[in-house]
């Protein structure tokens, strides 16, 4: 009797191994394919990262603080290209509150005054501005530069009005 007491435990031991042994498989197996899945998500989002990043730097290409040549020219005349661009934007700003509308902007407002909304500094020479009146708008391109008294001189150079639907 003992035998076989020792025969059913031996069985049952057995069979407990073998369902823990399938049981962690399962598991593992299970582990391993999220831990794949992750990893291919990892991979996925890095390279639009990357993708994403390159995007900026082309996009930077044709701004102040991302153009190498820009930067230099206002570095050499001891102007800090950070603070030069925010002195323009207020300049160009403020404009917006002179009466009759901002002196900049070659084209008159049909439904109030027109006002810059948006500025891009393209390089050191030049801003891209987005302008509206709040039913018509536009954008325009301003040549700025310093003169020999460093004072600043701003002079629109082109402007498109756009079409409304």
């Amino acid at each position: 009797m003992k035998n076989k007491i020792f025969m059913y435990l031996f069985l049952f031991a057995v069979l407990f191994v073998i369902f823990q042994y399938m049981n962690e498989k399962t598991i593992f197996e299970s582990q391993e394919k999220k831990i794949n899945t992750l990893t291919e998500k990892l991979t996925k989002a890095k390279d639009s990262i990357s993708s994403l990043h390159d995007k900026v730097l082309d996009l930077n290409y044709f701004t102040l603080q991302g153009n190498e040549n820009a930067m230099t020219y206002f570095e050499s005349g001891n102007y800090d290209p950070a603070e030069v661009e925010a002195m323009v934007s207020d300049i160009i700003y403020d404009k917006n509150l002179e009466r009759g509308g901002n002196s900049l902007i070659p084209v008159a407002g049909i439904n109030g005054t027109m006002r810059v909304n948006k500025l891009k500094f393209l390089n050191h020479k030049w801003i891209q501005a987005d302008f509206s009146d709040g039913t018509y708008w536009g954008e325009m391109v301003i040549e700025y530069f310093f003169d020999e008294n460093r004072e600043l001189q701003l002079t629109t150079i082109g402007s498109t009005l756009y079409p409304t639907n």
